[in-house]
């Protein structure tokens, strides 16, 4: 369970920096991109054995890091869209809400227990994800010409848990998680490399000092939040879609308080609604073990 909580630390403390961008004017992609090199480095850093890179290609995970990889930052990007035309609410249930994927998946191809308070709090953390995500009392508007975005991150997110999963069961040994995680972001960093080469070339990339702080002041909580929720997954006492159940509502729980806490944050009466299923579903979900 201590590293579920670190996992949730990790992810609220990314949440916390974010907000700081846009308090900051820090431009998001150049962040990011250093984000993503600094998470790379710190696995590499945490690895116990010296770095072969010929041994490491040859890892059964390798092929599905970098895969994920690329997911990560494609992600990412939906994500940024999908904030900039549809909201940022809607950005955040798809996100939250994708927890069904790996959730079904779990339950298929693993047979993870299923039982009536399992499933009950698992339907209460939908509507709990869903209440505590809207910041408007008339709900969230999506016009149809839009709702490919919502979709695609919804979908992406779900992949991304899922395909962590299936790598850290069938794949990744235990010393080797640092170096799938710092493989995971090398190549995500790479896509993003790519991309700021691109803006360079064409003349719309301008570099500024405060990103790259920005982004390595990023790098170390995103490691650890996919460092910590891997050894989660591989704790014997939870399994995956308790997991995934319990780490993102209590994410989108911490956060929100953090919200409350440091930036002023208004919370509507479907919001605190929302906070008190989150807490009931993660008592359910916690107490089916």
């Amino acid at each position: 369970m201590i590293y579920l909580a670190l996992s949730v630390l990790a992810s609220t403390l990314i949440f916390i920096i974010f907000k700081l961008f846009s308090k900051y004017n820090v431009d998001t992609l150049q962040a990011i991109v250093v984000n993503y090199i600094v998470a790379s480095v710190s696995g590499i850093i945490a690895y116990s054995e010296p770095i072969d890179l010929s041994s490491v290609s040859g890892k059964g995970w390798f092929f599905g890091a970098m895969i994920l990889g690329i997911i990560f930052i494609s992600v990412f990007n939906l994500m940024a869209i999908t904030t900039q035309r549809n909201g940022l609410s809607v950005a955040a249930v798809a996100t939250k809400m994708s927890l069904v994927i790996p959730i079904i998946f779990g339950v298929i191809a693993y047979q993870e227990s299923t039982g009536i308070i399992k499933i009950l709090g698992i339907i209460i953390a939908l509507i709990a994800v869903y209440l505590t995500s809207i910041k408007t009392t008339v709900g969230i508007p999506i016009t149809k010409k839009n709702l490919i975005f919502p979709v695609l991150v919804f979908i992406g997110s779900g992949v991304i848990d899922t395909s962590i999963k299936f790598l850290e069961t069938h794949y990744v040994a235990k010393n080797d998680i640092p170096v799938f995680s710092a493989t995971v972001f090398g190549f995500a960093a790479i896509v993003g490399i790519i991309t700021l080469v691109y803006k360079v070339i064409t003349g719309t990339f301008k570099i500024a000092f405060k990103n790259i702080i920005a982004g390595v002041i990023l790098g170390v909580p995103n490691y650890f939040s996919i460092y910590f929720l891997i050894q989660a997954l591989r704790h014997d006492s939870m399994d995956s879609s308790t997991v995934f159940t319990i780490n993102n509502v209590a994410i989108l729980l911490v956060s929100t308080f953090a919200g409350i806490l440091f930036f002023q944050e208004k919370l509507t009466f479907k919001n605190w609604i929302g906070i008190i299923l989150a807490i009931i579903s993660i008592i359910l979900v916690a107490f089916s073990i």
